[in-house]
This record gives C-alpha cells, structure tokens and sequence, in this order.
C-alpha cells in the first residue's frame, strides 16, 4: 500500500484549526477528530448549514466532508516534502439519508504513490449506517505560496 512513506510528526489541535480557518469546512462545521498517517478522522453536523431543501443532509455536503478528510490526510504526508496536495477527482455513492445528528467520516488511505493519493471514505450516522461512501484521487504538486 505504501510506496513512499516520509515519517513526519502528527498535527496538533492548532495546526488542524488552522488549516480549516476561513474555509468551507469551518463553514460547515467540520471538525477533525483523528489523524495519522493513513487515517483521518472527522464529522459534521447534519442542520441548515448541510440540508437540501427536503430537510436531509446535502449530497454536495457528504462529498465536501470525504474530500476534507483525505486531502488533509495527504496534506501532512506532501507538506514535509515540499509539496500540496489538491483533489483531482472524488466520486460518492449516498446510500441513506440522515435529517439531524452528525456524521462521522473514516478516509483511509489505499494508494500511496510519490504522485498520486487514493482514498477511501465511508461516512456513517451516529449510530453506525451506511450514509455515503466515497473515492478521493489527490495529486501532489509543488507547494504554492499561500493565498489567505
């Protein structure tokens, strides 16, 4: 599973907040519970923020919620290289719906090329169904300056 594997120290609670300040997932509510190398953990809250007009968790909100999760899981690995890692295709099938509660996210990573990132990403309800699984294809380029 692993081709190259730098070792490199686990984020902080800071360093997570920060990576998510002024962004979509702090819009939304996405908090990050968990990360190592190959695994990152989240969740998000199902309310106005991430309904549909028929009152159930947006289909666009579980996507956003399994890209968050295994681009930050690349992030940590690229960023000790010198490198970003931005999604370059993600695909989500929703099996169930959820209307309030939270949703909890598992990314784990399949596919570790010097390029190239695959996850895997189920999200389930509180009380462990299957809402959304999904794939994340992630590249890994030269780091840009930052923006914000």
């Amino acid at each position: 599973m692993t081709e190259t594997s730098p070792t490199s120290g686990l984020p902080d609670e800071d360093q997570l907040k920060a990576l998510g300040r002024n962004t979509i997932s702090e819009a939304l509510g996405i908090e990050l519970t968990a990360v190592s190398h190959g695994l990152v953990e989240g969740r998000m809250p199902v309310d106005r923020r991430t309904h549909q007009p028929y009152g159930m968790l947006h289909g666009g909100a579980s996507v956003v919620l399994a890209e968050t999760l295994g681009s930050v899981g690349s992030h940590f690995i690229a960023a000790p290289l010198g490198k970003a890692a931005v999604g370059v295709e993600v695909n989500a099938n929703h099996l169930r719906s959820v209307r309030s509660g939270w949703v909890i996210g598992r990314a784990k990573l399949h596919h570790e090329g010097g390029k190239l990132h695959v996850w895997h990403i189920d999200i389930e309800d509180e009380l462990g169904k299957a809402i959304c699984t999904s794939r994340l294809t992630v590249m890994l380029i030269p780091s840009p300056q930052p923006t914000r």
